[in-house]
């Protein structure tokens, strides 16, 4: 039984470091805006027509992400990718990015103004 307890406090607070470990990994990454370059194509097609809609699954206006804060663009496709936000289209394109994708992105977007090209309005 005391080897069993053991190992479970072993692995707890091996779990409790890589935890620890992934979150400080992720608060290191940095966007760079001029990486984000070959990926925003996937996000033109819908977030910068203007007045946009999506019919699929449901009627959705497609907001602009030029001049959005970069956290927030961060935390929503970290939330698309958990599944905590629902649209299929965006849980996709969420899923096949990583942090530094992610990081990127939100450094790309949040950087436009209204007088940025594919950024016609906020």
């Amino acid at each position: 039984m005391k080897k069993i307890l053991t190992m479970v406090a072993a692995l707890g607070t091996f779990g409790v470091l890589s935890a620890a470990a992934n979150s400080a990994a992720a608060a290191d990454v940095q966007g760079n805006a001029a990486a984000a370059e070959n990926k925003v194509a996937m996000c033109i097609g819908c977030h910068a027509i203007p007045d946009y809609k999506t019919s699929f699954p449901e009627v959705y206006r497609v907001p602009y992400l030029g001049g959005q804060n970069a956290k927030y663009i961060e935390s929503a496709l970290h939330a698309y990718q958990k599944g905590d936000r629902k649209h299929p289209t965006m849980r996709a394109i969420a899923g096949s990015l990583t942090d530094q994708d992610i990081a990127n992105l939100a450094a790309y977007y949040s950087q436009q103004t209204a007088a940025t090209q594919n950024n016609p309005q906020k």
